[in-house]
Formats: C-alpha cells, structure tokens, sequence
C-alpha cells in the first residue's frame, strides 16, 4: 500500500527485502540547498525516498539512483512510476564508479550510507538489514572517494550520519578533497544529545565550516 512521504509529497511503497527508510532516511533530502543542481545521484538509493522528494523539489533535474541490491532497485523504479517521475536507476556496486560514470559528472552526491563499522550496533536477523546498517558492501572512505570522483569541481556531498562518527566523515572527506562546508545536529529535544548529524561539503571548496541551528525530529 503506498503512503505520502509527507503531506502532500510522493508516494512510497514498501516492499518485502528492501529496507525500510526511517526519518533518517528523509532528512538529507531536505537539507540539501538545490540552488543551480542540475544532475544528482542518490547513492544507496533503497526503495528510493531521498529521489523521489529531490525530484518534488526539483522536478527539472536529472536524477540518477544507485543500489547494490536488485529489490531496491527494482522498488526504486516502481515508486519512480507510481509518481510519474523519471531517473536512470542503476543496480550496481558504487565502488566500481570509474566504470559506470564518467569523473566530474554531478553536481550533487547525496547519501543515507550504512552507519555501523562491522560488528557493532545491533545486528538484524535480516541480511538485506544488516547490509543497510553496516559497513559491509560500501564503507564510509569508501563512499567519499567515490563521491570525490562523481562530483564535479564546486559540486555538493550531503550526508547524514552518526554524530559519534563525525571525526572519521571529515577525515574522510577532507582526504578526497571535499571540504565540510555545513554542519547540522539532529535531536529529539532541545534537552537530548544529537542522535544523527548532518553534513554538507563542497568538491574542491574552501575551509569554512558554518554550524547551523539543531533540527528537532519529532
């Protein structure tokens, strides 16, 4: 049965074999600024959610979707239909980006990535759970490397991650050239620790990292 992303927004249906996007999921989409992006790639696509709201917000972009797994891709595709939208979704291992995109060719790399280095956080009795969660098909460097290969000079990298895991995203970042330009906390409460972070960084940019105001998930 589909459901609005949000009020108002996209569809989105689940399927079985395919993880299911938390609020997690949704906030990259959301703190991306679109300004003049006119070609993104989802990396780790899923089902799709992070697609499918870009393209609700920039419906003249071309959008482009990558997934390890054939159920997300293929899950991807059908809530794509179901939305009447339009993206080139690919089932492939992103790790081989040198053969499936050329260098320099998005202006936009944007990811929900496993957060768990193996063997740590609370394993799932499902396998397709546990890939969405640890680092086992794609690890943090790297996701950044491919990102830095993506992404053309002055192109954006958006992420959302684990605030305990900051140090490790900007090291890795910085190492490949993408300097951390945004940083935002995510909590339930102003009172509570942040549970997720976050980060935007530029392709070849500058030093300057600009903190803003913590979002508040309910």
């Amino acid at each position: 049965m589909a459901e609005e992303i949000y009020k108002g927004g996209p569809l989105y249906q689940h399927a079985e074999g395919v993880f299911k996007p938390g609020a997690d999921s949704m906030l990259p989409a959301g703190f991306v600024r679109l300004g003049r992006i006119r070609r993104f790639c989802d990396v780790g696509c899923g089902g799709g959610v992070i697609t499918l709201m870009l393209l609700a917000r920039a419906p003249g972009a071309e959008a482009v979707a990558i997934d390890i797994s054939g159920p997300a891709a293929k899950l991807c595709r059908e809530n794509l239909a179901l939305n009447s939208m339009q993206a080139n979704v690919i089932c492939a291992d992103v790790r081989r980006y040198k053969s499936i995109f050329e260098a320099g060719s998005f202006d936009l790399v944007v990811s929900n990535p496993p957060y768990f280095v193996p063997g740590r956080g609370r394993p799932s009795k499902e396998t397709f759970e546990n890939a969405a969660r640890a680092e086992t098909s794609l690890s943090l460097r790297e996701l950044c490397e491919a990102a830095a290969y993506m992404l053309r000079n002055g192109g954006r990298f958006c992420v959302v991650y684990r605030p305990e895991r900051l140090s490790e995203l900007f090291c890795a970042m910085t190492e490949r050239g993408i300097e951390p330009k945004r940083l935002q906390m995510c909590a339930a409460s102003y009172d509570a620790a942040p549970s997720l972070v976050l980060v935007e960084g530029v392709r070849g940019g500058a030093p300057g990292l600009k903190t803003e105001k913590p979002l508040i998930i309910k």
